[in-house]
């Protein structure tokens, strides 16, 4: 099983932080794979919500169906999919530190057959690191950039760096 470990620290309050990632209409804004999202998805999703999301990891596209496995809002919040093309969970930490939120990103999967297995660490896994940095940057910026008084679960898109 691979597993990808990014953390980022973001001046916002947990609170509300927690509710915009744990929102799925907003992860096509911050998350360079994540290219549109559908179901229930604009509102933070809560323990057995599913969504469906369209993406581009490591340069595969693919459709995943997930689902919520766990969450203690604002701390931990937790997501699983499972496909012919590989399973896959993501986790998320957050902690606050005086104003601001210390927020890790755990991505880990497992790929379907050797082959993919042997190219997910010859070319995959540090695409799919680059990414996840990538999007962390995006979210911090996004948040950061949007009005402190304004709750949003939406601000504007940021521009692709893809």
């Amino acid at each position: 099983m691979t597993r990808i470990t990014t953390t980022v620290r973001i001046s916002r309050p947990i609170e509300e932080v927690f509710d915009y990632v744990t929102t799925p209409a907003n992860w096509p804004v911050w998350h360079p794979a994540s290219i549109s999202v559908s179901g229930s998805s604009d509102h933070p999703l809560g323990l057995g919500e599913e969504v469906v999301e369209e993406f581009v990891a490591g340069g595969r596209r693919g459709r995943a169906t997930w689902r919520v496995t766990r969450r203690k809002a604002p701390h931990r919040w937790r997501i699983e999919a499972s496909s012919p093309q590989g399973q896959a969970a993501i986790a998320y930490r957050l902690s606050a530190e005086g104003g601001d939120t210390v927020f890790e990103r755990d991505l880990s999967y497992r790929m379907p057959n050797v082959w993919l297995a042997l190219l997910d660490v010859l070319v995959l896994r540090r695409r799919m690191d680059r990414e996840s940095r990538i999007a962390l940057a995006r979210l911090k910026r996004v948040l950061e950039d949007s009005p402190r008084n304004e709750r949003s679960t939406a601000p504007e898109p940021v521009a692709a760096t893809r």
